[in-house]
């Protein structure tokens, strides 16, 4: 049985427009389980661990670039090199990603924000029903870590596709929803330096806008869908 799995994580919630949050961002990472990539997650455990960095537990790059919880006692250059392991493992493995970013100002409310998300979903299955269909099953993995995206998710595939299955992640069980996380985050960046400044706590990461584009924000493009 050929399956597909699709990992789904969002940056941003469905709040009203806010200065210091105005996207989000919904991510989908696809792979082909006949595709393994037990080797690549083997190799990143054992970078991570190298690093200091506890063997199963999951990385949450928008914290680790604030030096947020868990991350207050790692020096910048540590925070850097976690983030580019799992970078570098996104880069090995054999997977494609879809991400959707909506400008929150530009919908008067939720609802509005809702149907857009629906329609592009939609729209992209929809255009890419050949590749859905060649696979016997489906596969959704999401946190249900907001129940606005998680309805739309399921209503989306329900009406594009025959089937699907559901499954509930837990982030350090995944490497692939860990990827997702990584994904928006880097899509968010690629907008936020589009529109404006690089916040301190992301210059300490990654230098300048155009050290971001070259180190990280271009390779992640090769993977896009």
């Amino acid at each position: 049985m050929k399956e597909l799995s699709i990992f789904v994580d969002e940056s941003g919630d469905f709040g009203a427009y806010e200065k210091h949050a105005p996207y989000y961002i919904v991510t989908m990472v696809l792979h082909d389980q006949s595709v393994d990539i037990n080797s690549e997650i083997k190799k990143l455990d054992e970078a991570l661990l190298h690093l200091g960095y506890a063997n199963g537990r999951a990385i949450h790059t928008e914290p680790l670039i604030r030096r947020e919880y868990p991350y207050q006692a790692y020096a910048p250059n540590e925070r850097r090199a976690i983030f580019s392991k799992l970078f570098y493992f996104t880069l090995g493995c054999d997977i494609k990603y879809k991400s959707f970013v909506f400008k929150k100002n530009e919908f008067k409310d939720i609802f509005k924000l809702e149907a857009r998300m629906a329609r592009e979903i939609s729209g992209f299955i929809r255009d890419n029903l050949s590749y859905f269909q060649s696979f016997d099953n489906v596969i959704l993995y999401y946190d249900n870590g907001q129940h606005e995206l998680n309805r739309i998710l399921n209503t989306v595939l329900a009406t594009e596709l025959a089937d699907y299955d559901v499954r509930k992640v837990m982030p350090n069980d995944y490497k692939l929803f860990q990827v997702a996380d990584l994904i928006c985050t880097l899509e968010l960046l690629e907008q936020k330096i589009q529109d404006g400044e690089m916040s301190k706590s992301e210059q300490l990461l990654f230098h300048s806008k155009r050290d971001l584009k070259k180190d990280f924000i271009k390779g992640i493009h090769k993977k896009r869908f």
